[in-house]
């Protein structure tokens, strides 16, 4: 239960993300960079709150991030 806990939250992290990215859309390239490098970090510090486990945390982020960027892939291709 915790892997699903912290995989739900790290996806409401990149869904953050997500928005944030699109309010600062105007911004160059190196700032959306290291805002994405914070919260890789936040999604890493709440996984291992959660799971207490580096090794599981590494794999439920990896996880999580592969799942958010095939959604936005998919996506992207839907829409054009």
């Amino acid at each position: 239960m915790k892997v699903y806990t912290a995989l739900l939250l790290q996806l409401i992290i990149w869904s953050g993300y997500t928005f944030i990215e699109w309010l600062s859309k105007y911004d160059q390239l190196i700032y959306r960079v290291l805002m994405f490098f914070v919260f890789f970090y936040l999604a890493i510090i709440i996984g291992n709150t959660i799971m207490k486990s580096v090794r599981k945390t590494f794999f439920v982020t990896s996880l999580s991030l592969v799942l958010y960027g095939s959604f936005q892939f998919t996506m992207a291709v839907i829409s054009g």
